[in-house]
């Protein structure tokens, strides 16, 4: 059987994906805080989108990107024969397609960009009216989770199954004592982000592998430890995206919707362009873009309940 056949039948047999971003469509809530975690710089652009764009726009109070490795593709610093280090050019095309959503509408604001002290660790943290960045800098795990030599083969895989013991973030901000260290810092940064909002959505990649076949191990790590943050938070809704697989089902995307997605992700690769270094339109382009499937697990209970059990929880 062919492969997106499989895929199409594990759909249908395990979990029903939606055929369009549906759900970040909703009335702007001022309750909601939506958190989108990527392995890399230019993940959620082509996997979570144009559900970020509408949520940006109109689906959330707040969206909160969260890229967890520098994307350095084992360079590390390194600037690989550019004028810039990779993962710093790779940071600027995510900043400048957050900016470019959340400037759909209004002439450009005010960018705060600086360290910010979670669990400890110094984190580079940009806000953009109601987006906030965070970019944690660990390394490329490379596909396989293997991680790469200049990198002292660190890895989010490695880190999780205990071979790895720390986690170093490339440019030397911080180190991560542990899975659990790691996992404690996101939920740090979900509970911070989230303030008094009733609900959380978190957007990460489809854990399912009968769904999203031979994904990168870093997604799929990135989705394990974002989930393993919420897993005790009350009022979290869980959208799970297929990635690389994507490429073998069909668009799903309307003409307005892939326009959203695309004019994103071209505004993400100019801002790579923008630090000396290439990038992949046709081939990108050709794979990912028109499509966006995912499937939605909703909270249970009330969310308005949890809130207030939350709040009584800080006093």
């Amino acid at each position: 059987m062919p492969i997106s056949r499989q895929i199409a039948a594990a759909c249908l047999a395990g979990a029903v994906l939606a055929t369009a971003p549906g759900q970040a469509e909703e009335v702007k809530r001022p309750d909601k805080v939506s958190f989108y975690f990527a392995a890399h710089e230019d993940d959620w652009q082509l996997f979570m989108n144009p559900s970020a764009f509408q949520d940006v726009i109109k689906g959330a109070a707040k969206t909160v990107f969260v890229h967890l490795t520098a994307g350095d593709a084992g360079l590390g610093t390194g600037l690989g024969g550019r004028k810039h280090p990779f993962y710093l050019a790779r940071e600027n095309g995510a900043e400048a397609a957050i900016r470019f959503m959340a400037d759909a509408d209004a002439a450009p604001g005010e960018r705060v960009a600086v360290p910010m002290v979670i669990n400890g660790h110094p984190i580079y943290r940009v806000s953009y009216r109601n987006t906030v960045g965070y970019f944690l800098r660990v390394p490329d795990g490379n596909a396989s989770g293997a991680g790469y030599p200049a990198t002292g083969f660190q890895s989010l895989k490695r880190l999780a199954s205990g071979e790895n013991d720390v986690l170093r973030a490339v440019d030397g901000s911080t180190t991560y004592y542990g899975w659990d260290d790691l996992v404690a810092t996101i939920r740090s940064i979900v509970a911070y982000e989230r303030g008094g909002a009733a609900l959380v959505q978190v957007n990460v990649p489809e854990t399912n592998t009968r769904i999203n076949p031979h994904d990168h191990t870093d997604h799929l790590m990135t989705a394990k430890a974002a989930l393993e943050a919420v897993k005790n938070l009350p009022c979290v809704r869980r959208v799970f995206f297929v990635d690389y697989a994507s490429s073998r089902l069909p668009q799903n995307l309307d003409a307005q919707q892939r326009d959203m997605e695309s004019s994103v992700f071209a505004v993400t690769l100019a801002g790579v362009q923008a630090l000396d270094h290439g990038t992949s339109w046709h081939h990108y382009d050709q794979s990912f873009v028109g499509r966006n499937y995912f499937r939605v697990e909703e909270p249970a209970g009330r969310c308005d309940a949890a809130v207030t059990a939350m709040a009584a929880t800080r006093q």
